[in-house]
């Protein structure tokens, strides 16, 4: 179990790093294509949680809570990227409310793991930035694109540094396990 949820980790922290120095790196993008760009990172974040929720290990109410932030990123990737010429108002609440609910998933994961992975902080670091990017969005919907593209860009690359701080330390303590077995077996 541990193994798979490292690799989620780490495809959702390397999903978010890539949209996070793309957003950083073109600023002046235009909303439709920070839009399209949000919703294919959207997209794969959200099928990486419902991946995480369909596997067999883990107790109910942690598979529940990313089939539920899957369904939700897999719902705003589509809605995104069906629908790209949003306004820039739309855009700015679609992503606040995203990284909201997002962060929240994120908490409520870290506090439910704490027994389960070490370092469990990182995980709620990542969920407590993403609720604050998603009120800051929230608090301010009228700021232009650049500084929508940078404060996303911003928040992706914190929250894709912790997701994969949070697999090392994850495969950190798999390996520790795994040699543990094996020295019980030889």
């Amino acid at each position: 179990m541990r193994r798979q949820l490292m690799w989620m980790l780490v495809l959702r922290g390397a999903a978010a790093l890539l949209f996070g120095i793309a957003a950083l790196v073109w600023p002046g993008v235009t909303v439709l294509a920070l839009a399209l760009l949000f919703g294919v990172y959207a997209l794969v974040d959200g099928v990486a949680l419902l991946a995480g929720a369909l596997r067999k290990e883990g107790d109910k109410g942690h598979r529940l809570a990313h089939a539920v932030g899957g369904v939700l990123g897999i719902a705003a990737g589509v809605i995104t990227i069906a629908w790209p010429g949003v306004t820039a108002l739309a855009l700015v609440t679609l992503v606040g409310a995203w990284a909201v609910i997002t962060g929240i998933s994120e908490i409520w994961a870290a506090v439910h793991f704490r027994r389960e992975a070490h370092h469990e902080w990182l995980l709620f670091l990542a969920g407590a930035a993403s609720v604050v990017a998603g009120v800051l969005l929230w608090a301010r919907p009228d700021v232009g694109a650049i500084t929508v593209a940078q404060i996303i860009g911003i928040y992706a690359l914190i929250s894709g540094a912790l997701a994969l701080g949070t697999a090392r330390r994850l495969h950190g303590t798999t390996a520790t396990a795994h040699a543990t077995r094996h020295a019980r077996h030889a």
